[in-house]
């Protein structure tokens, strides 16, 4: 089982930035993929990214493609989001995800087993 503790979220304009960040603890085996998503009020959750763990294949969202870039750093065991050019329905909870499995195309929600808590990222007009 991995632990993940996400920070970074806030209150930000348009058009402005945000990284967030994902440490993570625990089982090595149980991150071999990383992914982020998010959930606003009433809706589903939703893939934002994700990564994996040691080759550094990424996979994006249409939503978010050319704006966002997920990374990770092997040797603090984080991964990050940055986030640019923020829109107001980039407006939701952010969540930290572990996936045991190794993912070379659009992964879902089922397929991790490790969540953090959230952060909140809201996005002003």
């Amino acid at each position: 089982q991995v632990q993940l503790v996400e920070s970074g979220g806030g209150l930000v304009q348009a058009g402005g930035s945000l990284r967030l960040s994902c440490a993570a603890s625990g089982s090595t085996s149980s991150r071999n993929t990383m992914g982020w998503f998010r959930q606003a009020p009433g809706k589903e959750r939703d893939l934002v990214a994700r990564i994996s763990w040691s080759a550094g294949n990424t996979y994006y969202a249409d939503s978010v493609k050319g704006r966002f870039t997920i990374s990770r750093d092997i040797a603090k065991n984080t991964v990050y989001l940055q986030m640019n050019n923020l829109k107001p329905e980039d407006t939701a909870v952010y969540y930290c995800a572990a996936s045991s499995r190794v993912i070379w195309s659009r992964p879902a929600t089922a397929d991790f087993g490790s969540w953090g808590q959230g952060t909140q990222v809201t996005v002003s007009s």
